[in-house]
């Protein structure tokens, strides 16, 4: 039901439509892009949190090297996310270990993400550099 939502929400978007909810007598809650006649609703504000650009940050943290004294990747993610994805599918083809934390699964991971002031998904660490987002060049940069 999560993840239909999260499509309509993003399809709405894309579309430039708008999102109405409201809540029923009995206390069911309902989404929809037309108003229901006769209800009280709300327009939702769309948000989605995933990096557009590329960016990056020095961390406090080292992640340094894995067990294998390979340089230690690691990734916050949501099982959503395209970019994370696309990551995820460049790291296994590279052969790059990672550690991938799912922001939306794993509360530890969801606090330290927040800690670090997390505003989107992807997140990866290398050593002490972060990237915001993904793309292959801007990985590269930060990995070597």
């Amino acid at each position: 039901m999560k993840r239909i939502l999260l499509l309509l929400l993003i399809a709405s978007a894309a579309s430039d439509a708008q999102i109405y909810k409201w809540t029923d007598e009995s206390g069911g809650v309902y989404f929809s892009d037309k108003a229901a006649e006769g209800a009280t609703v709300e327009t939702v504000k769309l948000q989605i949190n995933s990096y557009e650009h590329v960016s990056y940050e020095a961390m406090p943290v080292d992640v340094s090297k894995n067990e294998n004294g390979n340089k230690k990747v690691v990734m916050y993610s949501a099982s959503w996310c395209g970019y994370c994805r696309k990551a995820r599918n460049y790291f296994n083809a590279q052969g790059i270990a990672f550690t991938e934390l799912d922001i939306e699964r794993n509360s530890r991971a969801k606090k330290e993400y927040d800690s670090m002031g997390g505003r989107g998904v992807p997140v990866i660490l290398v050593g002490k550099k972060r990237m915001n987002g993904f793309s292959i060049a801007g990985f590269t940069t930060i990995y070597e």
